[in-house]
């Protein structure tokens, strides 16, 4: 990686690389490591909103130890959140554990330890699919092993000062401690309240409320406990700030909407800066919150969780693979934002043509005459690719040909056949380049099959049974003469097609369209000539000579 790059990741390495090495706290944390940190709550399926998030982290990761850093990212299960809304997925007996700690809540689907750990772990197991590097871990185990101990102690022996910020940003405060004991006799979390902190004792006075919150209710009891070791946890802006310290956090994004004016983000900055002492971990300073990264939408439209609306992180890879879906997101800088909807739409095509394009230029294929812009696709390309990089290209064949290819084949191995006939690909290919290009062309069969907008699908025919206008058949006898004669080539087909159709004084766009509905029985279809270049030309003389009949 050259020290120069331009690349958003690697100038956020160099940013906190300098960060660090003036800030003297943040000269000891890094003793132990550079920590790229991310969270969150298992609170349903994870949307690949998510996922950008994960991504951006993993790349910022690779790019500090790309210059030398002992840098890593850690994941945590934020699974000590209380459940405090119904998702789509549930079935109504779920509502009894409403208020509940998500790790405490069994799992609706067998095999795993908790409802926490099945949300979780779906999204964990595809990691190795998206080439994310994580280190994982569980916020409730950091309660529980005694990790916060030091911040809960800290934040209540000063939460007059906590609610002095909640109130410089509000105009109010809440009114009750920022700690959620979990209730010794119901074990909900999220009915508590609590209402003393006896600093001698280190004990806090607290009460299960009935209707402290619309969504579940408590049980009533009251009591007192310590909060430390796993009996409660802090509330969420205010964890987000002694997590920092306790993890020993150096850089951590996340969405724009934390990152509003008074937000999330900027209650936990003022807490580590003016209660916990500890720098905000990049973009964030002790005095700014900086900026989140933009939305990824489907389509237009924003994704929640508790909604079931959007496309999960999990069945993402239905629609786009991995490795694809990757490269988006390493292309795209974190403010800008992603609109993606690879349903009724052409948005993956072009995604894998500039794939492709990046993929050209890293290998020195395609020349770019600005060096600037070659470096970056280079550098693209190495933080995007998953595993470990080729020596030399795997065989390219572009997205939009396979999925006109296996409609006509029908078969992956005919398909690839077929590419070879047409040299688009090699005649002998190593086991690797096989299964690269047999990869491409199974997804878009799947997304020919399902997703793909109705232009690009097709049937071809075996029966002609329409009338073609009387001016379009001795164009179409003249297609089948010259096919008679010549061999098909792509580009001398297309400059045909011109060129003979001005001559019967037609114009091209009509013709085509007369040449579809001959072939698939619609007026719209994939690129003519690489189409009929897959056909054969046995195959469209034979359709063509039925049309003129």
């Amino acid at each position: 990686m050259a020290k120069e790059s331009l690349h958003w990741a690697d100038q956020i390495a160099r940013e906190v690389k300098e960060r660090v090495e003036n800030d003297d706290i943040l000269k000891k944390v890094v003793k132990n490591g550079y920590i790229v940190y991310d969270e969150k709550t298992p609170s349903g399926k994870i949307h690949i909103g998510s996922g950008r998030g994960w991504i951006i982290h993993d790349a910022i990761a690779k790019a500090m130890r790309g210059i030398g850093l002992r840098a890593r990212f850690v994941l945590s299960s934020d699974d000590l959140d209380p459940f405090d809304k119904m998702n789509a997925d549930l079935p109504e007996e779920y509502e009894k554990y409403l208020g509940l700690p998500f790790r405490n809540i069994p799992s609706p689907v067998e095999g795993y330890k908790s409802f926490a750990d099945y949300y979780f772990s779906e999204c964990v197991e595809k990691f190795e699919e998206y080439g994310i590097e994580a280190d994982i871990e569980s916020t409730g185990d950091r309660y529980i092993n005694g990790d916060f101990n030091k911040a809960i102690k800290k934040i209540l022996d000063n939460a007059d000062k906590v609610n002095a910020i909640y109130e410089r940003f509000y105009g109010s405060h809440p009114d009750k401690l920022p700690f959620n004991p979990i209730c010794e006799k119901c074990g909900k979390i999220g009915t508590t309240k609590a209402y003393e902190w006896d600093k001698e004792r280190e004990v806090l006075k607290y009460k299960c409320e009935e209707t402290l919150v619309e969504w579940a209710r408590g049980c009533g009891h009251e009591g007192e406990i310590s909060p430390y070791n796993g009996n409660g946890k802090f509330p969420w802006k205010v964890e987000w700030a002694a997590k920092w310290p306790t993890v020993g956090a150096i850089v951590e994004f996340a969405g724009k909407d934390h990152f509003t004016k008074g937000g999330s983000r900027s209650i936990a900055v003022a807490i580590a800066d003016e209660i916990l002492d500890f720098p905000p971990p990049y973009p964030s300073t002790r005095k700014a919150t900086g900026k989140g990264y933009e939305f990824f939408t489907i389509g237009g439209r924003k994704m929640s969780t508790s909604k079931g609306k959007g496309i999960g992180f999990v069945e993402a890879t239905k629609y786009a693979p991995a490795k694809i879906l990757r490269y988006l997101l390493i292309a795209t800088r974190p403010n800008a934002v992603i609109d993606f909807d690879p349903v009724n739409k052409n948005d993956l095509i072009l995604l894998y043509d500039r794939f492709d394009k990046t993929e050209r230029i890293y290998y020195g294929i395609d020349k770019v005459a600005n060096e600037q812009e070659a470096s970056k696709h280079k550098r693209v390309y190495e933080l995007a690719h998953v595993g470990k990089i080729p020596e030399k290209m795997m065989p390219q064949v572009s997205f939009s040909l396979c999925g006109i290819i296996i409609q006509v084949a029908l078969d992956v191995d005919k398909a690839i056949r077929l590419l070879q006939k047409m040299k688009h690909l090699p005649d002998k290919m190593s086991e690797d380049e096989t299964n690269h290009v047999k990869e491409r062309l199974k997804f878009a069969e799947t997304w020919v099959n399902n997703f793909a907008p109705e232009q690009f699908r097709f049937k071809v025919q075996d029966k002609v049974d329409i009338k073609i206008a009387e001016s379009h058949k001795g164009l179409v006898k003249h297609f089948i003469d010259y096919l008679k004669k010549n061999e098909i080539d792509e580009e001398a087909l297309y400059e045909e097609f011109y060129n003979a159709s001005r001559k019967h004084g037609i114009e091209p766009k009509d013709f085509f369209k007369t040449a579809y509905l001959i072939l698939i029985g619609k007026e719209k279809g994939p690129r003519l000539a690489a189409f009929m270049a897959s056909l054969g030309k046995e195959k469209i003389i034979s359709l063509f000579e039925q049309a003129v009949q």
